[in-house]
């Protein structure tokens, strides 16, 4: 059993993320490219974005704080704190509307 604080992990990124020339930070707190599943808190300063990149499997994005936008194709959702946001199959990006920080949640298929 390990417990793990997403607030401390999100706050600590945060701050790594405000004084990053690319404005992010990230890090995989369970899981990996060996597992199936893989979870990665992601912060991004507002303006910044992870740009459009494939979907690897079945995935999520829960907001812990701020307020994000997932495009994919010619769709758009905008999602806020505690906002969970089903991943597409399909390409997509993900914006920082606000500084933010997300749970990147991938079951690799």
């Amino acid at each position: 059993m390990n417990k793990l604080s997403l607030d401390a992990l999100a706050r600590k990124h945060m701050e790594t993320a405000a004084a990053a020339s690319a404005g992010r930070s990230s890090e995989t707190f369970y899981g990996g490219h060996e597992q199936t599943l893989r979870q990665t808190l992601i912060a991004l300063t507002k303006g910044n974005a992870l740009s459009e990149h494939p979907n690897p499997g079945e995935s999520t994005v829960l907001v812990l704080r701020g307020r994000v936008r997932l495009k994919a194709g010619g769709d758009s959702w905008e999602a806020r704190t505690n906002d969970l946001l089903v991943m597409p199959r399909e390409e997509a990006s993900l914006e920082a509307l606000e500084d933010s920080a997300v749970v990147l949640t991938v079951a690799k298929r």
